[in-house]
């Protein structure tokens, strides 16, 4: 007990706070760590870089949260496009399907001023971007917000109605709206998901086509070219509508039934993609978890080109590894049901890289691991992980973004959120546990 207090106090020192005394000596034994990517793996310091919008590909420039850098051309000629009538209408439609603010704080340390976002890591690059074309947050007053449905790892999009009326386009330069319409739908989230309820895309000039097989073909390409370079890729899509679908007065109406009303009909309205920055030090940490005989898995929400990538970036993934090593989770789950546990243990086994994996995947993932005899550690954030990090030999918590029903289900907490932070724990813990060894 006198080792595992003296333990705690000096792992509070690498920024790990243990919550629970046994889980000291447990880290010494940990085999796998399985990690989230956002702001664990990477910085969670979203920026855009890239935008598909109206049939045309655009680059923006510039990097952190300041929106007076850098601008808004054209990928293929270089051309100013703030102005552009796709990127108005992509980015603003964005901003109002977003909660996250930009201010100008000042550095304690330095005393100097810099933009910082609040609010959602995702929702930030998306803010950011749409100030340098003449857009703040303050703009979303100027249409009233009716409805909203935030994002959930099931419904994989945000949605919200804003009011419309009298506009006949959505701002000036901006995309027409249909006459008679009141309402403004607009989802916001994964390309794959929302691309299913879109029957038409925004082109260049305003006009609007119909989403064929072809065109959303042509639309999941540049999903994937945008992805493989390690790029966070979200759609914008948008539905005009003369009144709302659901009666606003019975309150028997559920989220998920307002949900499925508003969702149909989709127009695609752009595509934009951000890059998260990996943490520094992470690639050694994983080398190093390696060479110690620690097997290190990233679970993400992220699309799995997007996380293969990353996975690559980190060094999760080496150069000689196959497809098999990175798999969606959906073949976790063919039609809803997870698969038997020989077929899941012989799956798990293997995969270093699990994509679009949801809350309650973590949770069998976990209980996988634990029948090949393995002691593994598990981080999360939100509340639906607890159950993940309750059922883990080890549940790490972040002290940053995490909840605070994430850090009651945890066994220890990060106080930097950085997956730099758990390997230099494991590694005290095996000290510590080898000192235990050595005096029994």
């Amino acid at each position: 007990t006198i080792s595992l207090s003296i333990g705690c106090s000096e792992m509070v020192e690498k920024n790990v706070l243990v919550r629970k005394l046994a889980a000291v000596e447990t880290l010494g034994s940990a085999s796998v760590i399985c990690s989230d990517k956002t702001g664990t793996l990477t910085e969670g310091k979203m920026t855009m870089v890239k935008m598909f919008a109206g049939g045309v590909g655009y680059t923006i420039e510039g990097k952190g949260f300041d929106p007076t850098e850098g601008r808004i051309h054209r990928a293929d000629t270089q051309a100013e496009a703030g102005n552009d009538l796709a990127v108005k209408s992509s980015l603003l439609a964005a901003l109002l399907c977003c909660n996250t603010t930009l201010s100008k704080v000042k550095d304690p340390e330095t005393g100097e001023e810099k933009y910082e976002p609040k609010g959602n890591s995702s929702e930030a690059p998306i803010v950011v971007a749409a100030r340098k074309v003449g857009f703040s947050e303050d703009v979303s007053s100027e249409y009233a917000r009716v409805l909203e449905i935030p994002f959930s790892s099931s419904r994989k999009m945000m949605l919200t109605v804003s009011d419309v009326s009298c506009r006949s386009e959505l701002c000036p330069g901006g995309m027409p709206i249909e006459g008679g319409s009141k309402y403004f739908t607009v989802c916001k989230g994964a390309p794959n998901f929302i691309l299913d309820y879109c029957s038409e895309q925004l082109m260049e000039d305003g006009s609007v086509q119909e989403m064929t097989k072809d065109s959303k073909d042509k639309v999941l390409s540049i999903v994937d070219e945008y992805s493989s370079m390690a790029l966070r890729v979200l759609a914008i899509a948008t539905r005009s509508m003369p009144k709302l679908p659901f009666d606003v007065d019975d309150e028997e109406v559920t989220t998920d039934q307002k949900f499925k009303a508003c969702r149909s009909g989709l127009r695609l309205v752009g595509l934009v993609a951000s890059i998260d920055p990996d943490r520094d030090g992470v690639p050694e940490s994983v080398e190093l978890a390696r060479g110690a005989g620690i097997r290190v898995i990233m679970i993400t929400g992220d699309y799995l080109k997007t996380a293969i990538a990353i996975a690559h970036n980190v060094k999760i993934l080496q150069k000689e590894d196959d497809e098999a090593a990175a798999v969606d989770c959906g073949k976790l789950r063919p039609n809803d049901e997870y698969l038997s546990h020989t077929d899941m243990d012989a799956l798990t086994s293997s995969v270093r890289v699990f994509a679009r994996a949801r809350p309650e995947d973590k949770l069998e993932i976990v209980k996988s691991l634990q029948r090949q005899g393995l002691v593994t550690a598990m981080t999360g954030d939100g509340v639906n992980d607890a159950p993940a990090l309750n059922q883990a030999n080890i549940g790490v918590a972040m002290g940053i973004q995490g909840t605070e029903v994430a850090k009651g289900a945890s066994d220890m907490i990060l106080t930097d959120d950085n997956f730099c932070s758990i390997v230099s724990a494991v590694e005290k813990g095996r000290t510590i546990y080898a000192g235990i060894q050595k005096f029994v």
